[in-house]
């Protein structure tokens, strides 16, 4: 089996109950990067059918302080802490973000969590501030963030080179900015979201909210001229038509490989 992977623990938008938000592992042979974490302590069951331990998460990227993002990763840092003084987690513990999602997590943390647990804050558990264009290693993946120049919130996503030489660019979870046009072209791997089909436009809003839809996700990765796109931070109220009908949608417009995973699904990268 390859090494390289994309493990999607949640695909869904903010307000989905049939799947959990959108939250993902980016896996290679000797790491394991969790990027967001969704809005709760589902995270929690979504790694337990996964199967993946904590033990083996060192790394976590935040791309903003929306509920559906940051209110996991609490959990994740709580449950690690609650690891490490059992002596069931060996090393350390980072969180990847920017300024605003870092502070936002660390006034959380300091507001709910018991005082014995954050004692290991700065210790153990690291807060690692990123700026726009940084270029840094997590394990074996080589990281490149950008700020996707969101309207609504400070957002970062990522371009995540993997050992194989592949380029998997993270768009966070919301529409593109061509500012952004040299993170972004030729890539192998484009994660983007699409918040609903275009001739379902009328019903869930995706404008008013500022997301796309599968069609302009389409039209985007042929602009871009990208190898793979995967769609995610989608509604559910389709969910059991969703992956073919959001592959139909793109497919108008785009006709390299197009990915509409489920929950749990785990994505070869090649």
């Amino acid at each position: 089996m390859n090494d390289n992977q994309i493990i999607m623990l949640g695909t869904g938008n903010a307000t989905v109950t049939r799947c959990y938000n959108t939250c993902f592992i980016l896996k290679t042979g000797s790491t394991m990067l969790l990027t967001d974490a969704g809005g709760g302590n589902g995270i929690l069951v979504q790694l337990e059918h996964a199967r993946i331990a904590l033990s083996d998460i060192h790394d976590m990227f935040i791309t903003h302080a929306h509920t559906d993002h940051i209110l996991g990763a609490v959990w994740i840092i709580r449950m690690i802490i609650h690891k490490m003084k059992d002596g069931e987690y060996d090393g350390i513990f980072k969180i990847h973000s920017h300024n605003k999602v870092l502070e936002t997590l660390d006034r959380i943390c300091r507001m709910t969590l018991p005082e014995s647990d954050l004692s290991f804050l700065g210790e153990t558990v690291y807060f690692c501030e990123k700026k726009d264009g940084d270029n840094f290693c997590i394990g074996d993946i080589e990281m490149e963030c950008f700020d996707i120049l969101s309207s609504k919130e400070k957002q970062f996503g990522f371009c995540a080179k993997f050992p194989n030489g592949k380029r998997v660019v993270c768009l966070g979870d919301e529409p593109y900015n061509e500012q952004n046009r040299i993170h972004v072209e030729n890539a192998d791997w484009l994660l983007c979201e699409a918040f609903c089909l275009y001739d379902e436009r009328d019903l869930f809003k995706p404008h008013e909210k500022h997301h796309s839809t599968a069609l302009e996700a389409g039209i985007l990765a042929n602009r871009l001229n990208v190898r793979n796109l995967l769609l995610y931070h989608t509604e559910d109220k389709t969910l059991e038509k969703r992956k073919l009908t959001y592959t139909a949608e793109a497919r108008k417009n785009f006709t390299g490989k197009i990915f509409v995973p489920y929950d749990l699904e785990i994505i070869e990268i090649e």
